[in-house]
């Protein structure tokens, strides 16, 4: 669970924070005024969180030697391979044992 948490708070705070975060792997949204500004999280968390951006942004597939998937964005890719698979999904009974 995320807890949020004010900027007054953050600076008086900060070691116990520190130390939810790194022993209890607890998460926080740093807020001003309401707003939320970042966040408080582990390396581990971090270190997450820039894999799946990393891994989200490599093409995959035969297009992307060809660099195809480079105008596309993560919703409209995730759009066309739902086309996609419903389209084979759909075609896959008729072409089953023909030669």
């Amino acid at each position: 669970m995320v807890k949020k948490v004010g900027t007054i708070q953050l600076r008086k705070d900060l070691t116990a924070l520190l130390a939810e975060v790194v022993e209890n792997g607890r998460r926080f949204i740093i807020e001003k005024r309401g707003k939320p500004l970042a966040a408080l999280v582990s390396v581990e968390a971090l270190e997450l969180i820039e894999q799946q951006q990393t891994t989200s942004a490599n093409p995959q597939g035969a297009l992307a030697l060809a660099g195809a998937w480079g105008e596309l964005k993560e919703r409209e890719l995730e759009s066309l391979l739902a086309d996609v698979r419903a389209e084979r999904g759909g075609d896959a009974c008729r072409t089953e044992g023909k030669a």
